[in-house]
Parts: C-alpha cells; sequence; structure tokens
C-alpha cells in the first residue's frame, strides 16, 4: 500500500530553511539545436537579456538568505545554464548524472567535477542515464523519480539503492513537460503542486494517494513553465507569468516571489532548471 506522507496542520506557519544550490551563468546560451518542444533554431536569443534575468534569479536566492555556489559555463554547452540537471545531492552524497542527448553528453563530466570540489561525502559517477534533478524531486524521505522522455528507468532503481531512500517512479506522458520538475514543484517536505495531464493514469492515482492537499495547476500556468520552481518551504520561487499558481500557493500560505526567465524559456528551462540544490 502505498504511504501518505504527514499533512502540515491548518494554520502551521511555513518556515523557510536555508539552502545551498548550484548554478552556471549563461554565458554560452543559444538555441542551436532542438530537443524539446520548447526548442525553436529560427527564433534567435537575446544572451544579455537572458544573462540579466538569471542574474535576478541568483540575487533573489541570495536575499533570502541562500547560499548559490557556481560552476564555470564551458563553451560549446549551451544548456549547461540548466544546472539542475548535472545531479543530485542528498545529505552530502552525490549521484553525476548521464545525459540522454548527444549535445549535452558532455555536460556530465563537468558537473560531476564540480561536485567533486564542494567538500560532500561521497560523488559516484552515474551507470544508468538519468538527468539529475531534472527527473529526481526530493522531499522529506522520498523521491519523487519521473521518466517517460529522458531519465531511464534503471536510474531509479540505482538512486534507491545509493542513497537508501523509497523512490516512487512517475511516467511523463505529454512531450511539452519531458522532465518531472516541469510538471511537478516540491512546496515543503510534505507536500507538492503539480499538473495531473502531465501523467499517466496510474501515476496521477500514486500523486492523489501520496498528496491529497497537493496544489493543482492550470494548464495556462503549467505551459509558462510555472511549476518549474523552487521552494525553501516558505518562499516559492517560480516564474512570474504563473499568476493564479502564485494565488494558489499565497491561499496556502506560502510567499511566491515572480521572477521572469523569459528567455530562458525558448530553451524549455526556467527557475528550477538553473538550480540544483546541494543537500549536505
Amino acid at each position: 500500500m502505498t504511504a501518505v506522507l504527514p499533512r502540515p496542520r491548518v494554520g502551521t506557519e511555513r518556515v523557510a530553511r536555508p539552502r545551498r544550490y548550484l548554478m552556471c551563468r549563461p554565458d554560452h546560451f543559444e538555441v542551436s539545436y532542438a530537443i524539446n518542444p520548447w526548442m525553436d533554431v529560427t527564433l534567435g536569443v537575446d544572451r544579455e537579456l537572458a544573462l540579466r534575468q538569471w542574474e535576478t534569479l541568483r540575487q533573489t536566492y541570495l536575499d533570502l538568505g541562500h547560499e548559490v555556489e557556481l560552476i564555470d559555463p564551458v563553451p560549446g554547452l549551451p544548456d549547461m545554464v540548466f544546472a539542475a540537471n548535472g545531479g543530485l545531492v542528498i545529505e552530502g552524497q552525490a549521484l553525476g548524472a548521464r545525459f540522454t542527448h548527444d549535445e549535452r553528453v558532455p555536460e556530465g563530466p563537468a558537473y560531476l567535477r564540480r561536485l567533486e570540489t564542494l567538500g560532500l561525502k561521497e560523488v559516484t559517477a552515474p551507470v544508468a542515464v538519468n538527468e539529475g534533478e531534472g527527473d529526481f524531486l526530493t522531499l522529506g524521505d522520498l523521491v519523487l523519480a519521473g521518466t517517460g522522455f529522458r531519465t531511464d528507468p534503471r536510474a531509479h532503481a540505482e538512486v534507491q539503492e545509493l542513497f537508501g531512500i523509497p523512490v516512487v517512479s512517475l511516467q511523463l506522458v505529454d512531450p511539452r513537460f519531458y522532465h518531472l520538475d516541469t510538471a511537478l514543484a516540491v512546496l515543503d517536505d510534505s507536500n507538492v503542486a503539480y499538473f495531473p495531464e502531465a501523467f499517466s493514469p496510474g501515476s496521477r492515482g500514486v500523486l492523489q494517494r501520496l498528496f491529497p492537499d497537493a496544489v493543482l495547476a492550470t494548464e495556462g500556468d503549467a505551459v509558462v513553465l510555472g511549476l518549474n520552481a523552487v521552494s525553501d518551504g516558505r518562499h516559492v520561487v517560480l516564474p512570474a507569468a504563473a499568476t493564479d499558481l502564485a494565488a494558489q500557493l499565497r491561499e496556502r500560505g506560502y510567499e511566491p516571489v515572480g521572477v521572469d526567465l523569459s528567455e530562458l524559456l525558448k530553451a524549455g528551462g526556467s527557475v528550477k532548471c538553473c538550480t540544483l540544490e546541494i543537500r549536505a
């Protein structure tokens, strides 16, 4: 039987916890290939605008009291800005990433080398294809794991064996939401927000059992990647265009913090995609 996570008491004040993040400046950002439905090589990108938007996100984290580490961007890797895909770190132990598409494969070793410099207890190279926190989202003593477009389901077992934490597999079915972090956002240690239609019927059933009080996003908010959000337990940093989702979060006692990453959206990424959490 699937366990149901404990629900927070009604009226409980949301508590922010300081976080440590890894990010990568979009110095080489462009859309020069198409590996998801968002990418159109015929549309230009404004790299200076992307840099300003990214810097606003970084400063937002700093203003909220979080720590931000950086990884040096590598020429020829325009998607390296999407640091979430670079690995998974839980309790000071890290698993590196192994990318699906040839264009991104070199990012894996680059992120692995950076993780090895962060003072973690152990850093492990992956065996199966996985795209880090793009498809692995952690809350409490549970890992939600996406598959269907990028991460090999064998990586789900790899994560469970490495970290010793239960892993719940979720099947993504809409190519617009090719990573779990585009269709589901962790809000705190016991609840999430998600877009039901991004998941298979069985996975929707699992989410309903695990999170009966989840925030359900509209398609309008999902398609601006409103669920590609980062929460510290109280503040939820999300795309500014996701106004209905922000209103729902506010009603639940969270503090939404909207940022504009519209230029990075051209490559199919937003707030969470730019942010890898280092859980020591």
